[in-house]
């Protein structure tokens, strides 16, 4: 659609978060429908807008705007066992937050009101009992564990995978920014040693099945740019970045 000659920005595809938390006010009213001039539309669309899950220049004023909430939310209701109307434009991951929602609706619940709460972290990892992964094999990560705090859980063996291969493939481990190297600088100390980055963030996926491709190996300096502020980089971003800084030197 174009106005005035320009074409309109496409708002960000709904994140894993962002489903969950609209799930949980179609629960609170019984799975009934929600129109944009509802409280409830108004409020989730203020909360949505708040959460860094999207850069902010990918948004344009519409972005989960009480209309965007309301149409989201009947879009979600339409795989509910209960819905009787005419079907909407549901996609899979709309049937996948509600399918998960229904199960553990307590579990989803508190999810909730941690995202609500800003009591959500992206650090702190789990351990998930699972049998060594073959190559490639796909390792499901990224949903939200209630424990002292609420963290995303992560794979350890998936980043322990990813360490591997790239030793095996290059015989050291080099940041995929800068190149730093913590064996070079290190020694002994720093073997074997670097941090790993998931490229799209869990925050934005949400429970999904991830492969050694979809992670970024970095030093601990890059993988905190990476995620400093509200707007996150992919590691090709900030290579970018780091380049056109040094070529200012």
């Amino acid at each position: 659609m174009r106005e005035g000659g320009l074409r309109k920005m496409r708002n960000p595809d709904w994140a894993w978060d962002e489903l969950l938390l609209v799930c949980d006010v179609l629960a609170a009213r019984g799975w009934t429908r929600l129109l944009e001039e509802h409280r409830e539309a108004v409020e989730l669309s203020r909360l949505l807008r708040s959460l860094p899950v999207h850069p902010v220049e990918s948004r344009d004023e519409r972005f989960r705007s009480p209309g965007s909430v309301a149409r989201k939310a009947e879009n979600i209701r339409a795989w509910h066992p209960s819905y009787a109307s005419k079907p909407t434009n549901g996609g899979k991951r709309d049937r996948e937050v509600l399918e998960a929602f229904l199960a553990d609706p307590e579990g989803m619940g508190l999810m909730a009101r941690a995202l609500r709460d800003g009591r959500w972290a992206s650090e702190g990892y789990a351990v998930v009992p699972a049998s060594e992964p073959d190559e490639q094999e796909e390792l499901f990560e990224g949903s939200l564990l209630y424990r002292r705090h609420l963290a995303r859980e992560r794979n350890p063996k998936l980043r322990r995978k990813k360490i591997e291969e790239v030793l095996a493939l290059h015989r050291r481990l080099a940041c995929e920014v800068c190149g730093f190297d913590f064996q070079q600088v290190y020694g002994e100390r720093g073997s074997g040693y670097a941090e790993v980055h998931h490229v799209l963030p869990l925050h934005v996926s949400g429970p999904v099945k991830n492969r050694t491709s979809d992670l970024a190996v970095l030093c601990a300096n890059c993988h905190r740019m990476i995620h400093r502020g509200k707007q996150w980089l992919t590691p090709v971003e900030l290579r970018e970045l780091v380049t056109a800084q040094a070529s200012w030197r």
